[in-house]
């Protein structure tokens, strides 16, 4: 489990670089600021959680069981957050109206969140050093 959620971080690490660069060079021209602030903030957050999967993925801190869930919450919360976001962004430059769906983008972040909070929890369970 621990390759694969390091590889995951790598790889949304590296597609959180590449979306950075588009969106500062390639969209400038075709978007609002507001819209590339907006787009910016997907990209952040991606970037975050690839770099909290590179630490879960390389810890031994956090339960194996606290991993592999963490992984999902991880992945689907950055594809429901940062991935809506990147369609509101870029919303006019489509045939789809991602407004429609705009209404997983918090439901991204509240898995995102729970990702954070069972981590926490899992090291409350954690016995203190003596």
């Amino acid at each position: 489990m621990n390759k694969s959620i390091l590889v995951a971080a790598a790889l949304l690490g590296a597609i959180s670089i590449v979306l950075g660069a588009f969106g500062a060079h390639g969209l400038k021209e075709l978007i609002a600021v507001e819209a590339q602030q907006t787009f910016e903030t997907g990209v952040r957050y991606q970037m975050y959680h690839a770099l909290l999967l590179l630490f879960v993925g390389s810890t031994q801190f956090i339960s194996q069981k606290t991993k592999k869930i963490m992984f999902y919450l991880v992945l689907l919360g950055v594809l429901f957050f940062s991935g809506s976001i990147y369609g509101l962004a870029t919303n006019n430059l489509t045939g789809f109206n991602f407004k429609s769906i705009g209404f997983i983008t918090p439901i991204g972040g509240l898995l995102l969140i729970a990702a954070w909070v069972l981590m926490f929890l899992d090291f409350l369970k954690m016995k203190t050093d003596k």
